[in-house]
C-alpha cells in the first residue's frame, strides 16, 4: 500500500510538467510581461499629457507593476499546474528551501523590495542621494532600484542596499525641490548690496517656485589660502527635471552681473597646500 501511494504522488508531479502545460506557462508569463509592458508605454503617454502628474503617475506604475508581477505569477502558475494540495505544499517548501540558499542574495533585495514599496523612504521620480550617487529614481523593480543619474547614465542597485544604508531624499515625492547654488566673492564687498541682488535674481528666474521661501545664508570661509564671503542661495525649482538649468541659470546671470559690476571674487593662493611659501609665490601684500 505504501508504495502504490509514493508511485501516486510520483505520477501527480510529473504530470505537472507535461509538456503542453509547460508550453501553456510560457505563454502565460510572456503574455503576463508583454501587458506589463503595455502599461508602462500607457502611463509614459499620460505622463506626456498631464505632466504636473508626472510623479503621481510614476509612483502609481511602479506599484502597480509590483502587484501585477506578483500576483499575476501566483495565478498563472496554479492556473496551469492546478497542482494538487499535497504536492504544492511539498514542492513549496522544497522550492522555498532551495531557492533561499541558492539565491540568498535574491531572495534578500526581493523582501527589500517589497519592504521599499511599503516603507517608502523614496519614490520613483525623487532626486536622491546614495553614498556617492545622485540622481533620479526611474524604477523600483522587484529585486533592484535603477537611477538616472545627472550626467544620463543608468545606475541600477540592488534593493538590499537601501536597508542597512542612509538615504536622502531631494523632494520626498514632491515636484518642486531646494536647490542650493553658492557663491564665493571678496570678504571687502557689500553684502547686504549682493545679497539684495541675489534675491532678486531667484525671483526673477523662469525656474524659481515662489510658493516658498528663498534664503540666502552668507558665512566667511577660508578657501584656497584666503578668506571669502560665502553666498548660499537656497531657493526651490518648480519641477525637479529643470534643477540643473535652474543652478546655470543663476550662476551665468549672477556672474554677469558681478563682472559688470567690478564685484570680486577672494585672493585665491593657487599654490596653497600644494608648495612651500616662498618669496616668488607668496602674498605680495606681505613683506
Amino acid at each position: 500500500m505504501p508504495a502504490k501511494e509514493e508511485i501516486s504522488k510520483v505520477s501527480e508531479i510529473l504530470d505537472l510538467f507535461q509538456v503542453d502545460k509547460i508550453l501553456l506557462l510560457v505563454i502565460s508569463f510572456a503574455f503576463l510581461v508583454f501587458l506589463a509592458g503595455r502599461f508602462k508605454f500607457l502611463s509614459q503617454k499620460l505622463e506626456k499629457k498631464w505632466p504636473n502628474l508626472r510623479l503621481s503617475i510614476l509612483q502609481f506604475t511602479t506599484v502597480f507593476t509590483f502587484a501585477w508581477y506578483i500576483f499575476g505569477s501566483f495565478f498563472i502558475i496554479y492556473a496551469v499546474l492546478r497542482p494538487p494540495e499535497q504536492v504544492l505544499l511539498g514542492l513549496g517548501g522544497s522550492a522555498a528551501l532551495a531557492i533561499g540558499f541558492a539565491l540568498k542574495d535574491i531572495s534578500a533585495s526581493l523582501i527589500a523590495g517589497v519592504v521599499l514599496l511599503f516603507d517608502r523612504p523614496f519614490q520613483v521620480g525623487d532626486r536622491v542621494k546614495f553614498n556617492d550617487i545622485y540622481g533620479e529614481i526611474s524604477h523600483i523593480g522587484l529585486r533592484a532600484v535603477r537611477l538616472i543619474t545627472l550626467d544620463d547614465s543608468l545606475v541600477t542597485i540592488p534593493n538590499s542596499q537601501f536597508i542597512n544604508n542612509a538615504v536622502s531624499s531631494g523632494n520626498a515625492g514632491a515636484l518642486d525641490m531646494m536647490v542650493e547654488v553658492k557663491f564665493y566673492l571678496s570678504p571687502d564687498e557689500d553684502i547686504i548690496r549682493i545679497k539684495k541682488f541675489l534675491y532678486e535674481l531667484v525671483i526673477t528666474s523662469r525656474y524659481a517656485y515662489l510658493k516658498k521661501p528663498v534664503s540666502i545664508v552668507v558665512s566667511e570661509e577660508f578657501v584656497g589660502g584666503a578668506f571669502a564671503l560665502m553666498f548660499n542661495v537656497k531657493a526651490y525649482v518648480f519641477d525637479i527635471t529643470y534643477e540643473k538649468a535652474y543652478s546655470t541659470d543663476l550662476t551665468t546671470r549672477a556672474y554677469e552681473f558681478f563682472q559688470k559690476e567690478g564685484i570680486k571674487k577672494p585672493n585665491m593662493n593657487l599654490n596653497f597646500g600644494s608648495s612651500p611659501l616662498t618669496p616668488e609665490n607668496r602674498d605680495p601684500s606681505y613683506s
